[in-house]
């Protein structure tokens, strides 16, 4: 087997890792098998063929082709949002200490039968780089934080995000990126409910080695819960246990508030906003991946990061933006947490997210930032 197929085959594997089941839901931690229907087919010499037109009925709302969603204005986004409505109201003194901790990452379970090679472009696996624990207090870099939420059908479930600056509030975002698996079940699921962020999460270490502690240690800058949300209409028809073309589109951006906040917003509570970088120059990139790992040898308490240098690309489906992929060993929980470079003034802006990662933790997979992520933004900005 060449080493691209074994980058593919091993990613997918990993998916459940990463999608849905990477932010963790309590039950029998076992998730469940793709169906049939989930599968795509291998055509000759054992190449992915997914269709570029959707399936009739999948979802209302949704364009005729891929193609056409990169044209979609505000109103088309917003005509798509009214027919899947986020609800999230507040629940006070739901996320204890005990409850965050416990919202654990499930391991993953291969699929069925081996997914075949994939037709887009993918590079050779890149090097493994160790993960590193980020300095405390982490409200010096408090853009980066955690994502907890209640799965629809019950369980907890945790993620990792970022604030990021916006484009229509300058100075005062409440926005949040992470990954669209963190915030909806994909293919014939629904949004996750009591969603929250919370900045620096456990940014002293009270939490840390198995101590008790309190709201106020674990959460020092607030619990901002979500008013509204929008993912991706590809990950929404799409996504499920195993990884494929949705993932190409797996981000999420979060409008919240912070109920005891006084009336500030995110980024003024923070100190800090992060620009989004679209259509990046991906061969001039150097990205850093920050996250909250929570499978060992981590335990979802820590913020790690990955310098993970260059990134290679990941296809599914050659239609779309290939994958962003580096090396490093961060496990389940890193999902949703933001990838950083560069920018020619300077400035670190985020170019991406963890989405899916190989089964032996040696790298992980975001999406490549471009037109329909700009217009989730947009259109969440300006909501």
């Amino acid at each position: 087997m060449s080493s691209i197929r074994r980058t593919v085959c091993a990613v997918l594997t990993a998916a459940t890792l990463f999608t849905v089941a990477a932010c963790g839901t309590e039950g029998d931690g076992k998730p469940a098998s793709p169906s049939a229907s989930e599968t795509a087919s291998a055509g000759p010499g054992g190449k992915l063929h997914l269709p570029t037109a959707l399936p009739s009925g999948l979802l209302d709302g949704l364009p005729k082709s891929w193609d056409e969603l990169k044209k979609w204005k505000y109103d088309d986004w917003d005509r798509w949002a009214s027919k899947h409505i986020f609800n999230n109201p507040v629940v006070r003194d739901l996320w204890n200490p005990d409850r965050m901790k416990g919202a654990q990452p499930q391991q993953p379970e291969p699929p069925a039968t081996p997914p075949p090679a994939d037709s887009g472009v993918t590079d050779p696996d890149p090097a493994a780089v160790n993960a590193v624990a980020v300095a405390r207090p982490y409200t010096r870099f408090a853009a980066s934080g955690k994502v907890f939420f209640n799965a629809p059908n019950g369980g907890t479930g945790q993620c990792s995000a970022t604030v990021i600056a916006d484009p229509a509030h300058p100075g005062k975002s409440n926005l949040v990126w992470t990954a669209g698996h963190c915030v909806h079940e994909g293919k014939g699921g629904d949004w996750f409910k009591n969603i929250i962020f919370v900045p620096a999460y456990n940014s002293s270490g009270a939490a840390s080695a198995g101590r008790k502690a309190t709201v106020q240690q674990v959460a020092p800058l607030g619990q901002w819960w979500a008013d509204n949300v929008i993912t991706s209409p590809q990950w929404t028809a799409e996504g499920s246990h195993s990884g494929n073309a949705a993932n190409q589109y797996d981000f999420a951006v979060l409008k919240v508030h912070n109920p005891d906040g006084g009336g500030k917003s995110l980024e003024e509570t923070v100190g800090t906003a992060m620009p989004v970088w679209f259509d990046a120059p991906r061969d001039q990139l150097s990205v850093s991946a920050w996250g909250y790992p929570a499978v060992k040898p981590f335990d979802g308490q820590e913020l790690d990061r990955c310098d993970g240098g260059k990134p290679v690309r990941l296809s599914f489906d050659p239609k779309r933006p290939s994958m962003m992929t580096i090396g490093c060993t961060m496990t389940a929980g890193s999902s949703g947490g933001g990838w950083f470079a560069t920018m020619p003034d300077g400035r670190q802006a985020l170019v991406s997210n963890t989405s899916i990662g190989t089964l032996d933790h040696t790298s992980l997979s975001g999406p490549y930032l471009e037109s329909v992520a700009r217009q989730a933004l947009d259109y969440i900005s300006k909501k």
